[in-house]
């Protein structure tokens, strides 16, 4: 995680060169781009080399391109009725809990206020000791936390410890405080706080999903909730319907891992392929979606279905550090429970190189010129659609060096609309004009009327890189020990935005076919790429030539 975070980022690290998504190689194409041959990060403006303390000045999370962007909204509770007598406390939507501040002013005073440890200014929660922070998440007779808290709390909280270790705190508490261990109990006040106790399980389980599969968490989970459900049959159906979900949305990341795994198994060379068999790859992506549109279309199904997989929390674990309050070893030194972070961003190199690869596979020029012309169309598409991540993905592998130095190509390419695409990725100015976009697009799927109009698919990268930054420049802890809550409003602003957005169903029809060769079909190595580009058009320099008889030599010799 550490290497793959680094690169991410990037940061120097030995070993091989960085993949598309973690750069860009401004080398020449004739009429767009100066000879010059540079090798720059794609977040190079985003001055990933500065100190912690620069990064505290600048906060590039909070520039006017964040300042705009509209908040969240999560699906309802699984519990929407009241339960026994007593109806559920009413929690704004999640449309309304986050204000520009990050956070809604005026939810957050309470009895709990008295218990201690937690810091208000001006009616906002700005940090708190940890326990006063878990006190504050358990409801009570009189008090249910609002979602906002719950959510912002529940993803931050990892940073200090593990998820297992807090629902033992808070089954610790909800047993002992609320009398839920006496089975001679109040009735009457079992009742007014098992439907409490049990939306803060719902609300656990059905946005942080993959914390349970840890077997302590799912231990805790169900003593919890067997406590509640010894109560009346309406607690035992809520508990049951509150498993069913948790245990469906666990079956399918595990459906959705072992489909990973064999694209990931039954991907092969092309190389060996294109020396062994030459008629098998003679087919290529045009033959297959000749549309610009439709494949546009196909992209987004991969990049909505993999991105509907990641969780919340695996932000936070991306980044998390050992707290250094705490003696032991880092809350997550265990082996990650999910890696689909790193699997989307997989995908975003997948997609770079199948580019290059379709790009530099033509043996005639002119079908590698069309072949940039449909990507242009492609990339086109894919930006009205909202889709941002695939269209970097193209830009990136119509900019790798074994396709930008095929000079003769590109003088056969029309690179207007090319030359348009590329001025809203840019990455001046901190991509100013990607977020202008990026902002244009969330606004149109707020007030969308059609399903189409609420695509959101962000540079995936960059929205990472906005989270470190923002993690990286501010403490976790302030002097006096309190948790800095105040940080983890804004990283809960961010994070639920984006779980918004991964929650829409793509409104396209499925294309199998396309699908799987975008997802199977074997792509070139950057060696590859190179050898195919020197194939195509001749080396121009001494350098290249050496290059060339290289990798003939190396490539096509183990064959």
């Amino acid at each position: 995680m550490a290497k793959f975070l680094a690169e991410l980022l990037g940061c120097a690290l030995p070993g091989k060169g960085a993949s598309p998504a973690l750069e860009s190689k401004n080398c020449s194409r004739v009429g767009l781009k100066s000879s010059t041959k540079q090798k720059t990060t794609i977040f190079s403006s985003l001055g990933s080399e500065k100190s912690l303390s620069d990064c505290k000045k600048d906060q590039p999370w909070k520039n006017s391109a964040y300042s705009a962007i509209t908040p969240v909204c999560f699906p309802s509770p699984l519990i929407d009725k009241p339960i026994g007598k007593e109806s559920m406390p009413q929690t704004p939507p999640f449309s309304a809990m986050f204000d520009s501040s990050g956070y809604n002013r005026n939810l957050y005073q309470s009895a709990e206020d008295n218990c201690g440890g937690l810091y208000y200014h001006d009616n906002n929660l700005l940090s708190g000791s940890l326990e006063a922070l878990i006190q504050h998440l358990v409801p009570n007779v009189d008090y249910y936390p609002d979602r906002t808290y719950i959510f912002t709390f529940l993803l931050s909280s990892r940073l200090f410890m593990h998820p297992y270790e807090l629902m033992g705190k808070v089954c610790h508490l909800c047993m002992e405080h609320q009398r839920l261990s006496d089975p001679d109990g109040d009735k009457n006040q079992m009742r007014k706080i098992a439907p409490k106790i049990l939306q803060l399980l719902t609300e656990w389980t059905e946005t942080f999903p993959y914390d349970f599969r840890d077997e302590r968490m799912m231990r805790n989970l169900k003593d919890l909730a067997h406590r509640i459900a010894s109560g009346e049959e309406t607690y035992r159906k809520n508990v049951q319907q509150m498993m069913q979900c948790l245990i469906r949305k666990l079956a399918a990341l595990s459906q959705y891992e072992e489909v990973l795994a064999k694209i990931s198994s039954t991907s092969a060379d092309r190389l060996t392929v294109l020396k062994t068999k030459p008629q098998s790859i003679q087919r290529d992506i045009i033959t297959v979606c000749s549309d610009p549109y439709t494949m546009a279309q196909q992209l987004t199904h991969v990049e909505l279905e993999r991105l509907n997989y990641i969780g919340p929390e695996e932000f936070v674990q991306a980044f998390v550090q050992k707290d250094p309050l705490d003696n032991d070893k880092s809350c997550y030194s265990e082996r990650k429970k999910t890696r689909n972070l790193e699997a989307y961003v997989e995908w975003f190199n997948r997609l770079s190189y199948l580019v290059a690869t379709e790009i530099c596979m033509p043996v005639k020029k002119k079908h590698r010129a069309r072949m940039i012309e449909y990507f242009i169309d492609v990339a086109r598409e894919c930006f009205n659609i909202g889709n941002f991540n695939s269209l970097m993905a193209i830009i990136s592998g119509m900019n790798m060096s074994p396709v930008s130095r095929l000079k003769k190509t590109w003088a056969k390419v029309k690179t207007a609309k090319f030359d348009i695409l590329e001025h809203q990725m840019d990455p001046s100015s901190n991509f100013y004009n990607y977020r202008t976009a990026l902002r244009g697009a969330a606004q149109r799927s707020l007030t969308a009327h059609s399903s189409r109009e609420k695509i959101v698919i962000p540079f995936f990268s960059l929205l990472i890189k906005d989270i470190y930054f923002l993690n990286e420049g501010c403490a976790n802890r302030l002097p006096n020990g309190h948790v800095n809550f105040e940080k983890f409003w804004e990283l809960a602003k961010q994070v639920s935005e984006f779980m918004t957005w991964k929650q829409v169903e793509c409104p396209f029809e499925r294309d199998r076919k396309i699908l799987q060769y975008l997802l199977t079909v074997p792509v070139f190595s950057e060696d590859a790429l190179y050898l195919a580009s020197y194939e195509s058009e001749g080396p121009e320099n001494h350098v290249e030539k050496d290059r060339w008889k290289s990798l003939r030599s190396s490539l096509l010799g183990r064959v």
